[in-house]
Parts: structure tokens; sequence; C-alpha cells
């Protein structure tokens, strides 16, 4: 193979793994902006300096460990928000942070949204496969203990619908409503305001729940929202705005759990019930 064809072939592989590393930066830090910096900084990290792109392990594990090392390079910062916060949900939100390390969190969404083995979240983080099965059920514990509150689902497809619901009560949480189609879910919105919303980007009505979602936003103000799809790709893209979290569907009972208790552990509001 000719340095060129071994160039072309490394930026395949970067670009292949690139959208799911932004995927986990947005959630890691829970900013869109604070993610797509550190992606761009492993990026550029890996140009400058191919041993940061680990050789001996596969593509994706490599790209992510390269990501771990920049995020440590910067104190590993606690999770930021695009959306502005008055001072008192700036310091309670804080105050749940405080429970859960870095590492644990970092661990949960290696495993839960990425899908990574402990054994790959191990070779990521420098640790045992032990010590990640370890780091991944204690975050589960503090995250889902942590906050209960209201959660609007926006499915047209009634078995996936009645999962959800099924995943989301199981973890203390409240289901408000399931709209099938745009204005169902803008209605049951309105009627009930959610602290979180699950939502399907290609409704029933061949409606977007991307416009409910953005129609229910501009109207109740920010909320955190997970979208769960099959058209992942339509959503990162790069272009503002995007969710910080979105799981690809055919999704696990794990990754929607994960990504519900990281939504309401860090986005929370005034309205969230004590667990």
């Amino acid at each position: 193979m000719t340095t060129s064809d071994a160039g072309a072939n490394f930026s395949q592989q970067i670009a292949h793994h690139l959208p799911y590393l932004r995927r986990y930066a947005r959630a890691l830090t829970g900013s869109q902006s604070s993610g797509d910096a550190f992606a761009t900084t492993t990026l550029e990290a890996i140009l400058m300096d191919r041993d940061a792109y680990a050789n001996d392990a596969s593509p994706r594990v490599a790209l992510f460990r390269a990501f771990r090392l920049v995020w440590q390079s910067a104190g590993a910062p606690d999770q930021q928000s695009d959306m502005p916060m008055p001072r008192s949900l700036e310091t309670a939100a804080q105050g749940h942070m405080a429970q859960l390390t870095p590492d644990t969190r970092q661990a949960l969404l290696l495993n839960s949204i990425e899908e990574f083995s402990a054994e790959e979240i191990g070779q990521i983080m420098d640790i045992s496969t032990q010590d990640a099965e370890d780091l991944i059920a204690a975050a589960r514990r503090e995250i889902e203990e942590s906050m209960a509150g209201d959660v609007l689902v926006i499915e047209d497809e009634a078995i996936i619908a009645m999962d959800l619901h099924s995943i989301v009560t199981s973890i203390g949480h409240n289901v408000t409503g399931i709209g099938r189609t745009r204005d169902a879910a803008i209605e049951l919105g309105l009627k009930k305001t959610p602290n979180l919303i699950l939502a399907d980007i290609q409704l029933a009505d061949n409606s977007s729940g991307i416009d409910a979602v953005n129609a229910l936003l501009q109207q109740i103000g920010d909320i955190p929202v997970i979208f769960i799809t099959a058209f992942p790709e339509r959503l990162l893209t790069g272009d503002k705005p995007e969710p910080a979290f979105v799981i690809a569907k055919p999704y696990t009972e794990d990754q929607v759990r994960s990504a519900v208790g990281q939504a309401m552990f860090f986005s929370s509001t005034e309205t969230l019930k004590t667990a």
C-alpha cells in the first residue's frame, strides 16, 4: 500500500466514525458547541501526532481513545449546557452533577449510547475490564436515582411507543402522553408541559417530529429532547440546532435508560420532582 493509499484509508476510517464521536462528545459535555469543539481538537491532535491514534486498537476504539486523551488533558471539564439557566437552576444542576464523576459518566455513555463493550471501554479509558463494568454500574445507579419527571413521547409506531412507555416508567418517570402526529404531539405538550421529550422524526401522517419539537420549544421554552430515529444522519449534519441526544433505531433498553437519565440529570429544571 502506498503512502497516499494509507492516508486515504486513514481518512475514511475517521470520517466513518466521526458522526458518532460528535454524538458522544455532545452527550458527554451536554453542549453541541463544547462537544464539537472537543471532537475538532481530537482530529487536530491526531493529524499533528499520529501516535495519538492507537493503531493497535480498532479504528473506532482508537478514535474514542484519542478523544479521551484530549478530554483528560483539558481537565475532564464538568458538563455544560447551551441553554442559559437562572442561577438557582444552575446551582441545583451543579449539585446533582457533583454526584457523578467524569469517569462514571464517560463509561456509561460509551457503553449505553455508543455500545462499546466493557473490554473496549477499558482500552479507551486505560482501565481494566472489571473497573469499566464497575463504573457503568455505579453511573446507572447514581443517575437513575437522581431525578424523576414528566416525559412526552412522540412516536407513531404503537409497539415502539408502548416499549418506550415501559422503559421510561420503569425508571421512575411519568409519561404525560404519546403523540402519533405533529399536531397531536403539540396538543399534548401544551396541555401538560413535559420535562423531557422523546421524539421520532418521521410520524404517521408524514408529519415531522422535528417540527413538533421545534413548535413546542418555541411555546414552552427549552427542555431536553432525545430523538430516537431510524435516520440519525438527518440530525448529525454539523448544522445548528442539533440535539445532544440521538439514538438510532433499533435501540436497546440500556440506550434509552442512559439517555433519559443523562438528560434528566444534567438538564434539570425546577419542575422536576426529586426521586
